[in-house]
């Protein structure tokens, strides 16, 4: 019998990368959470990915019988104090766009050395079932930021994000590729591995 999580957001888009993720296999249904556009947001203010994320999934999870999954993801600069880390989506205002906020950290990595140009994305995912807590897993990987934007795939952070085993960046990488190395694939993989352990009765 297939496991049901439920997604702490209403983007379809995301919905779809997670089945990707997912992989083949019918022991995991996963689907958006209901009417999450006209439930009160949560406020993600706390100054880390994992707080946030389970933060998320305590709210929403109360809003499902079903085992929810919320995540935090973003950019972290060791140069620059970890900026923008777990205010990546609004580094550059609330309205600001991707190419804003891509512009916003070239701008505060401007003149720097190569040494000091690493960054890494950092993805935490967290499971939680009516208001109660039940696991959290995070995913990261390495980068060096570029000088200016490439590529046309992928968004935020993406086009400057330069993955060197691959001697591309993010956004220069076709969906499927990403996918095999992104941050939010490594956290997802410990979920997706955490849930058929407990289906297969080794965490039971």
């Amino acid at each position: 019998m297939a496991t049901k999580l439920i997604l702490a957001t209403s983007n379809p888009g995301k919905l779809r990368e997670y089945r990707v993720l997912a992989g083949p296999g019918a022991d995991l249904e996963l689907e958006l959470l209901p009417d999450f556009a006209s439930l009160t947001p949560f406020e993600e203010t706390a100054p880390t990915f994992a707080e946030n994320a389970a933060g998320k999934a305590l709210y929403y999870s109360r809003f499902t019988n079903e085992l929810l999954l919320a995540e935090d993801s973003g950019l972290v600069v060791p140069a620059l104090g970890g900026a923008p880390g777990p205010f990546s989506a609004r580094y550059a205002g609330p309205d600001a766009t991707d190419a804003d906020r891509v512009r916003k950290l070239l701008g505060e990595m401007s003149g720097r050395p190569e040494r000091e140009r690493a960054a890494r994305f950092v993805a935490v995912a967290a499971l939680a079932r009516q208001g109660e807590a039940v696991a959290i897993f995070s995913g990261f990987v390495d980068g060096v930021l570029t000088h200016e934007p490439r590529g046309e795939n992928g968004f935020g952070y993406d086009p400057i994000f330069f993955f060197e085993p691959l001697g591309r960046t993010f956004a220069e990488l076709a969906p499927e590729e990403k996918n095999r190395y992104s941050h939010r694939a490594r956290a997802f993989a410990k979920v997706v591995a955490f849930l058929r352990s407990r289906e297969s009765g080794l965490l039971l």
